[in-house]
């Protein structure tokens, strides 16, 4: 059977991968930021861009976010890069529909089936980023939940509810003399380490990380690590999600010409029963122009372009390309 190509740096023959040969895969033991390297190696020419390309590392030492900010790559969790050449243009969908298929992984489809059995709010896809939930009040916290927790409580509004991050979500364009060739999709999965937020850490948002061992233990107290699939395993699994958001993706572009839209709205009502902020009472910043507008209301799904839509207090919907999204605590 064929393996992937791979170029490993004392890492264990347990992470070898079998499946997928067409991902030209490369694992490595560090990385400064698997998507900046990623991006580096198509745009130099030392990996071709008509090809799919995937990158993993055990820990990065300048991991990034949306707009900028830190992504903390502890030992134990997953750090993958995707390349995908592209040849249709993106749009804000792209990241909600990858947050769905990642969100339908085997073990967070288990992990959600029992929480719903106890009554706790399931894993969801928060827009636009971001798996994880949000905590009822009535939910169990892990211990490093909680210690995340009080940094929070000292720098935000008590008022509002944080968000339970699991994974993130960064998508980036890769150009080669001025022209997108493709993108690089970058996701960290919370695995069995909870990055400690600290106020610097958090930059302001209102999130503390969680794990799935987290989550694991708060179903089933002492639950091991060995319950949950390895890296190798969430490799593998990851990456067919991605590349199945790309086709479902490519299913949209091609279908919006027409009169036809059976794939959006196949989509829509699978995001709507996997909304993280699903009817949510909402606090939304946005800057523009120097100016600071907050807007307030509940979220009412995603409209066919992937933006949130907000329901004002006076009934009005508007629909939100970008902002800061708190959830507003309601008794």
């Amino acid at each position: 059977m064929p393996i992937f190509t791979q170029s490993f740096h004392s890492v264990p023959e347990s992470l070898t991968l079998e499946h997928l040969p067409e991902l030209n895969h490369r694992h490595l033991t560090s990385s400064a930021s698997t998507n900046s390297e990623l991006i580096a190696d198509v745009q130099n020419g030392t990996l071709n861009a008509t090809e799919m390309h995937l990158l993993t590392a055990e820990t990065q030492s300048a991991g990034r976010g949306q707009h900028g900010r830190s992504w903390q790559s502890p030992r134990g969790n997953v750090y993958l890069s995707l390349y995908h050449p592209v040849h249709i243009p993106v749009s804000g969908l792209l990241s909600l529909i990858i947050g769905v298929e990642l969100a339908k992984i085997p073990v967070i489809q288990m992990l959600n089936e029992q929480l719903q059995m106890q009554g706790l709010t399931p894993i969801g896809v928060k827009w636009a980023n971001d798996l994880g939930f949000y905590q009822s009040q009535n939910q169990p916290q892990s211990q490093s939940a909680l210690d995340s927790a009080d940094v929070h409580n000292t720098e935000l509004n008590h008022q509002t509810l944080p968000f339970n991050k699991l994974a993130g979500i960064l998508i980036e364009p890769v150009s080669q003399a001025g022209k997108l060739v493709g993108l690089v999709i970058g996701v960290g999965l919370n695995v069995q380490a909870t990055p400690k937020l600290t106020a610097q850490t958090s930059e302001g948002m209102s999130y503390q990380a969680i794990s799935l061992q987290d989550i694991a233990e708060t179903l089933q107290p002492k639950a091991q690590a060995a319950s949950l699939p390895s890296l190798r395993v969430l490799y593998q699994q990851m990456s067919k999600a991605l590349m199945a958001a790309m086709t479902r993706f490519e299913h949209l572009s091609i279908e919006k010409p027409t009169e036809h839209s059976y794939y959006l709205n196949s989509f829509l009502k699978q995001f709507d029963s996997m909304d993280a902020l699903n009817e949510l009472r909402l606090r939304v910043t946005q800057e523009h122009n120097g100016q600071t507008n907050i807007l307030t209301g509940h979220a009412c799904g995603i409209d066919t372009h992937g933006c949130l839509q907000l329901r004002q207090d006076n009934g009005k919907i508007s629909a939100l390309f970008t902002g800061r999204i708190d959830v507003i605590q309601t008794t």
